[in-house]
């Protein structure tokens, strides 16, 4: 908005020429969203506290018992001070601004139904495990087959430390780009199970993915690290700006002990929105580098519902793996931090891996 009202006024007034560029719009959106959060996020947890929006708690596994009541939904203040903040700082005649946030959007509106389903029936459990999937596959489907239709789309993969490979999908591109925004979306739901879990490797690879997106939409920089120039990609910079500020503003209120929880309105927006930015950005595979604390978390709950259902043993303690280190008497805030720093190191080989290449 503030791009379309202010910019076309530097021809009169030079400042105003700030506004072309994706770096000063970028840092603005990050600032805007951190206001944001900190302004409204007192009030909400508030209001969510006297509507009685506790998060239920199961039965089974940790002593979690502390955290019933906790006001969940606190990702609706993820995406209030995101979308707010890309939709003043972004050129809105960018399609790729509208396709993830069009995805942010719906998949937050599927994980706020599931949320209120599970705190009016009181129980841990929301929308149907198959209904839920059914709804992210339709939207991420139809979010691929604008990607796929997209002017200049040429369904070429890129593949980390290999600069020559970029295998040709074709229409497979399609079911392979909703796999990913679909498996995002729910690997960070999995990954939402401490305080301040999810939030900390989703920083880390929105950080990383607003350099690559910066370098995929700037020619010269494109050029140099050999990697797709994708004219109009920057914007997503701003985005991924936008989306540190907010999830910065919201660890302020979720660190241990948190004062909300994120939700599945949360968890499922944001994994989808990074799915959705690494597929318009062309760099699939580099997501499960640096998103790789959520690619674990996901594979503990596939090996030990399958290697169950096969042997009827376990393989860890407990599922997704950050409750197997809680059953092995590791602290919460030590799980946490330590799968920050690996998240951390993680984002570090993945942008190495651009320039190995």
């Amino acid at each position: 908005m503030f791009y379309h009202l202010l910019y076309p006024l530097a021809s009169d007034i030079s400042f105003f020429n700030v506004f072309q560029y994706i770096t000063f719009r970028t840092g603005a959106a990050t600032l805007t969203a951190l206001f944001i959060s900190f302004m409204v996020g007192p009030a909400l947890i508030r209001a969510l506290s006297r509507l009685d929006v506790g998060q239920p708690i199961r039965e089974i596994g940790p002593d979690h018992q502390s955290k019933e009541g906790t006001p969940t939904m606190g990702g609706l203040l993820i995406l209030l001070s995101l979308l707010v903040s890309v939709l003043l700082w972004s050129n809105l005649d960018n399609v790729y601004v509208w396709m993830v946030v069009g995805v942010t959007a719906a998949y937050g509106l599927l994980g706020f139904i599931d949320d209120y389903q599970k705190v009016t029936k009181r129980h841990s459990a929301g929308i149907r495990a198959r209904v839920k999937l059914l709804w992210q596959t339709g939207i991420a489907i139809a979010v691929a087959l604008a990607i796929y239709n997209a002017p200049g789309f040429d369904a070429e993969l890129s593949v980390p430390f290999f600069k020559g490979f970029t295998p040709y999908l074709g229409w497979f591109y399609v079911p392979v780009a909703a796999f990913i925004i679909v498996g995002t979306s729910n690997a960070v739901n999995l990954t939402d199970g401490l305080d301040g879990l999810a939030i900390g490797p989703t920083l880390v690879t929105a950080a990383t993915f607003l350099i690559l997106a910066y370098a995929s939409g700037h020619a010269v920089i494109a050029d140099y690290l050999a990697i797709k120039h994708l004219p109009g990609a920057g914007s997503l910079a701003i985005f991924c700006g936008a989306l540190i500020g907010g999830g910065l503003g919201f660890l302020w209120f979720n660190t241990s002990p948190a004062q909300v929880f994120m939700g599945d309105v949360g968890s499922l927006a944001l994994g989808g929105a990074i799915g959705t930015i690494a597929v318009l950005i062309r760099q699939e595979f580099l997501l499960v580098v640096v998103g790789g604390i959520f690619v674990v978390e996901a594979l503990s709950v596939i090996i030990q519902v399958v290697w169950f259902k096969l042997t009827g043993n376990r393989v860890f303690l407990m599922a997704p793996i950050h409750h197997h280190f809680e059953k092995l008497g590791w602290p919460e805030q030590k799980i946490v931090v330590r799968f920050w720093i690996v998240s951390m190191i993680l984002g570090l080989i993945a942008l190495s891996s651009v320039k190995i290449r």
